[in-house]
């Protein structure tokens, strides 16, 4: 285990949990928002999740962690820090549709933003999202990210509104 949060466990991702990130990966949000990160096959999910275990122990990323419930050890998501450009780190997460709107998100991002980044030693991390994206605007406001950016950027191959922010150590 990685962390617990009073709901959560954020843990490593294990193979027997490939039938749960397939299923999270396919609700309409996660093909809108992040499509990079839908799996239409189970083999899709079990490569991926192959390749995300070789990463644990370097801090060189993707480090993806899932999130399990602990009143009902459901996988529910992960939250992810993936290294971007000039040895920044992005802050990604995403909770299966039949469990958003309960605070999951901020919950596991709280925990896991100043743990990851001692772990990795950086003191930035930042958030960028589809600006139509509100409900993760919501999740990285309360988790203290400060916007410093609006208007037309770069997003999973293509031009996009977004907005980012970043949060910093204390």
């Amino acid at each position: 285990m990685l962390l617990e949060t009073e709901r959560l466990r954020l843990t490593e991702l294990t193979m027997d949990m490939a039938m749960d990130v397939h299923k999270n990966s396919l609700d309409e949000d996660t093909r809108r928002f992040v499509p990079d990160e839908v799996f239409e096959t189970l083999d899709d999910a079990k490569e991926t999740i192959e390749f995300l275990m070789a990463q644990y122990g370097s801090t060189e990323g993707p480090l993806v962690y899932a999130m399990i419930t602990k009143d009902g050890d459901q996988n529910i998501g992960y939250v992810q820090m993936v290294p971007i450009e000039d040895g920044k780190w992005e802050i990604g997460y995403h909770v299966g549709k039949e469990y958003t709107g309960n605070g999951y998100a901020t919950e596991a991002v709280k925990a896991f933003l100043p743990f990851m980044a001692e772990r990795i030693g950086i003191s930035e991390v930042y958030g960028i999202r589809l600006l139509e994206n509100k409900a993760s605007g919501r999740v990285l406001d309360k988790c203290g990210f400060q916007t410093f950016f609006t208007g037309e950027g770069p997003y999973h191959e293509g031009v996009y509104d977004i907005s980012k922010g970043v949060w910093k150590a204390q």
